[in-house]
């Protein structure tokens, strides 16, 4: 729409797709009630929500902020929720844009809003005095004695929008994609921060521009158009009104060549990148490169620290900050930054120091992952690290808690940087990230995860002058393969692993290898896994490893039960126990316990196996073991069951099978499911 002045005033332009009709901006035309708001057509869907909220905020104070990205639809929802209310006041509705974004950076004045505000409200010109202070006084008075709304279309800053706010009975409604969030504390607004259109609603959106045949015969263009916009408003409306002319299919297969450059227009009301494009334009150069730097960051978001490391700047909070307050990321729980993926496509393109960047960050998680590993289990034998890249500062975690929360928090981002790791050939760290993990992925039962990442370590692996990396690659994707069941696979990696650490004469690699043949055999073989685990006792003999040696005396046990051996087994288990708890090790003494429970389970002590099994799953719980908590579970559940404390052994074994859906272990679900059918006939009494 062209540029039109009326009393002064710089008319709007207004997004395309967002609003249609004409903006008239009144002069003095003898009517005592202006009515400036544009027209909304019919193509509005959603933003229930914010409509309500502008409805709150109305009652509640006099002044409300509205912000969010360029091209969410912020003057949209106000001006479809002005006209809904135009009840509310009967003295008329002023409206500026105040061009704040305007791509030729041709803003409004203060002096040139007033102007236009006062020639609307009938203000004769004689009576207009010359200066700006004097030209607010005047408004204000005019308005005091009104009730108007006032809506502040597209502001920048707080001194375009600071003389323009009346006092009185008037509502004044601001929007930007600048929070303001100073200026709106001051007089005391509301805040409302629109967010991106949901599935429904952006479907919604497409489909009374297309209708609903359209959508149904381009079914699969729609699903990608969909998840491309990700609710954007403005990429969303482009689309849509490209799609008038041509078919669905085709703008995809833009999009999949061009990605955000494909909405693209010369009309920069209909450009989302020149949306972003002037954005971007307000931002200071440091908040430029940390904007950039946090485009090509992998993973969903990033943390405060993490953002520390991947811009080499340990201030970076306040950066973080103004980014939010600009619209140009969100915050999320934790305090983790993150950006729309169209938003991420853009800032993105030539970005200096990218590698510099991503090689910090990724040294920022292989660093912080290995402490965290460590806290987790501080007895798994260790080996050196590299040194960090300057600026790289690991997050300083005190205890088990935290650690788990940091991986639960950084998990995605962990597996992205793995990823990136692995495309820029940064092979040790992909190893060491690998390695870092294991014990949180077996923790937290993520079992397929565990093997995807061990794959691409076990690649890595090959790539390195370390043959102890291979060795552990192959038998932590044999262990993978193991915990899926995936029985032939598990044993050719352990195999392998068994055959590089013999070539290599390493006694360490060979024990540990053994142990977990022993225990991937366990299953089909408990003559071969007790032989195995004997291997790797006899090993230990020659190390100076009592944890480890611990470890394969309760599984040397376990295996004794199995064969039925039960004084062996209690012998095996006896001496784990002493030595677990002589070097303070509560995982291996949790499993060691389940092994005593089971030996006074089969020689029909059941109340001891109770008192042993309630021990380990105390222990479990202190270390967020929930994949060892599951199967503890059962064997308690079990054993109350030979109690005859039916309600019991059925509430334990129910959160069992809880534990093994959350985890999809769904042959041990399929297991539990039997025993909790078997205790479920044994509730119910004989009817004859």
């Amino acid at each position: 729409m062209a540029n039109e002045v009326y009393g002064g005033i710089a008319g709007s332009v207004l997004q395309a797709g967002v609003l249609q009709g004409d903006v008239h901006v009144h002069g003095r035309s003898g009517h005592a009630k202006p009515w400036q708001l544009p027209r909304v057509g019919q193509v509005f869907v959603g933003r229930r929500g914010v409509l309500a909220e502008l409805d709150r905020a109305v009652g509640d104070g006099r002044v409300v902020g509205v912000w969010g990205p360029g091209g969410i639809g912020k003057t949209w929802a106000v001006v479809k929720w002005a006209q809904e209310r135009k009840e509310l006041f009967p003295d008329g509705q002023l409206f500026v844009d105040l061009r704040g974004f305007s791509p030729n950076g041709d803003a409004v004045s203060t002096a040139a809003a007033l102007r236009g505000f006062l020639d609307a409200l009938g203000v004769a010109a004689d009576r207009i005095p010359a200066g700006v202070d004097a030209q607010a006084a005047l408004y204000r008075s005019v308005v005091a004695a009104r009730r108007v709304l006032v809506v502040l279309d597209n502001a920048a800053s707080f001194e375009q929008v600071e003389l323009l706010v009346p006092g009185g009975r008037s509502c004044v409604v601001v929007t930007g994609r600048r929070a303001l969030g100073g200026f709106l504390a001051r007089v005391g607004a509301r805040s409302i921060r629109l967010a991106m259109l949901g599935e429904r609603e952006a479907r919604g959106l497409l489909e009374l521009r297309l209708g609903q045949g359209r959508l149904a015969a381009e079914a699969e263009a729609v699903a990608e158009v969909l998840a491309f916009c990700q609710g954007y408003p403005l990429a969303l409306a482009v689309l849509a009104g490209r799609a008038q002319d041509t078919s669905l299919a085709r703008l995809v297969a833009e999009l999949r060549e061009l990605g955000v450059a494909a909405l693209d227009d010369d009309d920069p009301a209909a450009s989302l990148p020149a949306a972003l494009t002037t954005s971007q334009r307000m931002l200071s150069a440091e908040q430029r490169r940390v904007f950039g730097l946090l485009a090509v960051a992998p993973g969903p978001d990033v943390s405060p620290l993490a953002a520390a490391a991947l811009t080499g700047s340990p201030r970076v909070a306040g950066v973080l900050r103004a980014l939010r307050e600009r619209s140009l990321v969100d915050v999320g729980a934790g305090e983790r930054y993150s950006m729309h993926d169209l938003v991420r496509q853009h800032a993105g393109a030539g970005v200096p120091d990218r590698i510099g960047g991503l090689r910090r960050l990724v040294d920022f998680h292989v660093h912080t992952a290995y402490a965290a590993d460590h806290l987790l289990y501080p007895h798994r034998p260790a080996f050196p690290l590299d040194p960090p890249e300057p600026g790289v500062r690991p997050a300083p975690l005190a205890d088990v808690a935290e650690a788990l929360s940091w991986f639960d928090a950084e998990h995605a981002s962990l597996l992205a940087s793995v990823n990136l790791a692995a495309r820029n050939g940064w092979h040790r760290s992909v190893w060491c990230l690998a390695w870092a993990l294991d014990t949180f992925h077996f923790r937290r039962a993520h079992r397929e995860v565990r093997l995807t990442v061990w794959l691409t370590a076990l690649d890595s692996a090959e790539h390195l002058c370390d043959p102890v990396a291979r060795v552990s690659a192959h038998r932590n994707v044999g262990i993978s393969h193991a915990l899926l069941e995936h029985r032939t696979e598990a044993l050719e990696h352990l195999g392998r692993s068994l055959a590089l650490a013999e070539q290599q004469g390493n006694t360490a690699e060979q024990a540990r290898t053994h142990q977990m043949i022993g225990w991937a055999l366990q299953a089909e073989d408990i003559s071969g896994a007790l032989r195995h685990a004997t291997r790797a006792l006899a090993l230990h003999d020659h190390l100076d490893h009592p944890v480890r040696r611990a470890d394969t005396l309760n599984q040397a046990g376990w295996h004794a039960i199995h064969s039925g051996d039960l004084d062996t087994a209690r012998t095996h288990c006896l001496l784990a126990l002493d030595l677990h708890r002589a070097h303070h090790n509560p995982d291996g003494e949790a499993m060691t316990l389940k092994s005593l429970g089971l030996i006074a389970y089969r020689g029909e002590r059941f109340h001891q196996a109770v008192e042993h099994y309630e021990r380990a799953i105390a222990l479990v719980r202190t270390l967020a073991h929930a994949y060892n908590e599951a199967d503890l579970t059962v064997h308690l559940g079990r054993a109350h069951l030979r109690l005859g404390q039916v309600d019991r052994a059925l509430a334990l074994l129910r959160s069992a099978l809880t534990h093994y859906l959350t985890q999809s272990r769904d042959d041990d679900a399929a297991r539990v499911r039997s025993l909790i059918a078997h205790a479920e006939r044994l509730s119910r009494p004989d009817t004859g």
